[in-house]
């Protein structure tokens, strides 16, 4: 039965103007984009926006120092993220910029209506000031001493190396980041936006089911500490928009950044005739609306954004859909590895789909951290579109076009196997809806299993050879290219480069419903090479391009006329232990565990307190990884190694349960053991 269709606006976050994509970014937008696909696919109408992040000092000063003006920085930067977001088949129906007249329009109404409802109030406060560069110092553009743990070089928000939060104006001899001069207390009149006022509103929304669960769980903390107003303005220097009626003040970047939604789908809007802005925004709107985005800007999505849209007679989104971040080969990603990796850098050396493929084939509707190992990649891509979806067409087509002239036979070999086929879509279908992509991909691959076994028990090749076997050797030919429509249509979503050819191939379009009917006594395209089996050189490759990037983007070093006072560090010695006999290693039990909390130790620069579930069992690890792990958020999720059986450790933390086993030098050059894909927490390590 044919779903009711549906109209959604579905946003990706949008990428801060000052810096390239990276493909950590592009899990995000992946995620998005095969969404959309399949609701396109269903007969929804998705429209599909983003835009660039353009305002803020950051912006500002970029722009400065390349000699530039930041309108001319932040146009070329929306080129090149046009350019990356188009090779990896992003469908955008429009990506615009915050720094756009529409959003201009929009910022001054959404203010002007919290203004009027009493929801803006005034009051004058103290900032650190530059003296010699003339403007207020945001807290990351301060830096000094920390008043806590005295480290020196640390952010006046918060200290790196023991985790203190405090004031700017705390800071032990503080410099501007700017100019290096020590900055100065001024007071300001700045405007905040009552938030406390919504929370019986938020608390409300958080749980009707617009979060997910550990996200709404997340939100509680900020109830129990309890809402403070927002300052939504910044004073002059800045580029962004200047607050109607207060000369020299200007819209946080915060306050304009997420109405950029609304910015760019009003240019579409304005391009087109056939769509309605107000439809989709106003109060009692019949639409649906989502957003996905990163869990480090939950904050602003979950709180900020929907009780600005409240408070300003707008619709708020329908479910905020968060993920987690990305790591390559088990670690955050690092330039001097060659893992931090440039869209742009990975289109010149491998093709979009297969990214595409293995974030699908990682991601689901949790919040987990997914994991780009690039070995494993190689692998899964070769084995699963390779060698089980394209081979199957080629292994078929080759009979079909030589004895049969591409003509199809005029009924199923098999039609109960077809029709088995057939009904999956349900269930692949929903994995689809639900976002659950990785069980979508472990059920296709399983039916591309059994098309494969299908082949090779009717064993065309040996058909080919008989007597009078040609009927034959069409049916099984023509059924198993059947299928391999079958699965192409399920992984159109994903795969859209390897679906247009497919659609060449078998002269048809790939539709989800069009399936139930299958190509009979069709004439398909003389077949050619459909996908490249990926060569572990072409991944050697872009490491080196991404370390080499890495070098021509780098800072010059500082000039200093004082030696170093640092001592070198003594060498470790790392030479390969004695031999040990089978009766030592059994008396290590190692286990699979899930790291399902990270967070930072208050008190120490060196340790992370991890949560793990090792089969049923909770157990608490504080382990020496900080250096590696500065922001412990990249872990959880994560399936690691631990030594089970180490007797408990009393420290003045608490006591710790285990080890977690790491590979490398130490201090930041470590890298936890990871299991891979189908391993479970609680399996013994063997």
């Amino acid at each position: 039965m044919t779903q009711a269709t549906k109209k959604l606006l579905v946003t990706c976050a949008l990428p801060y103007a000052n810096g390239s994509i990276h493909l950590g970014h592009m899990l995000e937008h992946i995620q998005a984009d095969i969404w959309v696909r399949y609701q396109r696919m269903r007969g929804n109408t998705a429209w599909f926006i983003c835009a660039d992040d353009a305002h803020g000092t950051p912006i500002m000063l970029k722009a400065q120092q390349s000699g530039v003006t930041p309108e001319a920085m932040i146009a070329e930067m929306s080129a090149e993220h046009q350019r990356d977001f188009a090779g990896f088949n992003i469908s955008y129906d429009n990506y615009h910029s915050t720094h756009c007249e529409e959003n201009r329009q929009l910022s001054e109404l959404i203010y002007g209506r919290l203004k009027e409802n009493g929801l803006i109030k005034n009051r004058t406060i103290s900032q650190l000031y530059d003296p010699e560069k003339g403007m207020f110092l945001p807290d990351r553009f301060v830096k000094g001493t920390c008043p806590k743990c005295k480290a020196v070089d640390q952010y006046g928000d918060n200290c790196e190396v023991c985790s203190a939060t405090y004031s700017p104006t705390e800071l032990i001899d503080p410099k501007s980041v700017v100019s290096g001069a020590t900055p100065v207390m001024r007071d300001s009149e700045h405007f905040f936006f009552d938030l406390p006022s919504f929370s019986e509103m938020l608390k409300a929304w958080t749980r009707s089911g617009a979060l997910q669960e550990q996200v709404a769980n997340k939100m509680q903390e900020w109830f129990e500490t309890g809402l403070q107003q927002w300052d939504i303005s910044r004073d002059a220097p800045y580029f962004g928009f200047e607050i109607p009626d207060a000369p020299g003040k200007y819209f946080y970047v915060w306050l304009d950044a997420p109405i950029g939604y609304m910015g760019s789908f009003r240019n579409l809007c304005n391009k087109r005739t056939d769509i309605d802005f107000d439809e989709y925004w106003k109060k009692d709107s019949t639409t649906e609306l989502y957003h996905f985005i990163g869990k480090d800007i939950v904050y602003f999505h979950s709180l900020f954004w929907p009780a600005m849209l409240e408070g300003s007679d707008h619709r708020k989104p329908t479910n905020l859909f968060v993920h987690g971040y990305v790591t390559v080969n088990g670690a955050k990603m690092s330039k001097s590895r060659g893992t931090f990796i440039k869209a742009s850098t990975w289109l010149e050396h491998l093709d979009a789909d297969s990214l595409r493929y293995y974030y699908a084939a990682k991601l689901s509707s949790r919040i987990d951290d997914i994991d780009l190992n690039l070995e494993d990649y190689v692998q899964r891509v070769n084995a699963d579109v390779v060698n089980k979806v394209v081979n199957l067409a080629s292994r078929n087509a080759g009979f079909i076009t030589k004895r049969f002239d591409g003509q199809l036979a005029a009924e199923l070999d098999d039609p109960a196997l077809y029709q088995r086929f057939v009904d999956a879509s349900a269930s692949i279908g929903e994995a689809w809806e639900s976002r659950e992509f990785s069980r979508a991909i472990r059920e296709i691959m399983a039916l591309a299993d059994e098309a494969n076994r299908y082949v090779d028990e009717q064993a065309p090749w040996v058909v080919a050879k008989q007597e009078g076997s040609d009927a034959k050797l069409q049916a099984i030919c023509s059924m198993g290219i059947q299928l391999f429509r079958i699965l192409m249509t399920w992984l159109k979503p994903v795969l859209p480069s390897l679906s247009e050819r497919t659609e060449l191939f078998l002269q048809s379009p790939l539709e989800w419903d069009a399936i139930r009917t299958p190509l009979l006594n069709h004439r398909v395209a003389p077949f050619k090479a459909l996908y490249q089996r990926i060569e572990p050189a072409k991944v050697e490759a872009l490491i080196e391009a991404s370390k080499q990037d890495a070098q021509a983007t780098a800072p010059a070093p500082k000039a200093t006329n004082k030696k170093s006072e640092k001592k070198p560090a003594a060498p470790v010695d790392e030479s390969p232990a004695g031999p040990i006999t089978i009766d030592d290693f059994a008396k290590v039990d190692m286990r699979v565990a899930l790291i399902e909390e990270a967070e930072l130790v208050e008190g120490s620069d060196k340790l992370l307190r991890l949560m793990l579930d090792v089969g049923g069992e909770k157990r608490q690890i504080f382990s020496g990884i900080r250096a590696a792990y500065p922001d412990p958020a990249v872990l959880v999720g994560r399936l690691t190694i631990i030594v089970a059986n180490l007797a408990p450790r009393k420290m003045r933390f608490g006591v710790s349960e285990g080890m977690v086993l790491s590979a490398g030098h130490g201090g930041a050059d470590l890298f936890i053991l990871s299991a891979d894909s189908g391993a479970i927490p609680g399996m013994p390590v063997r």
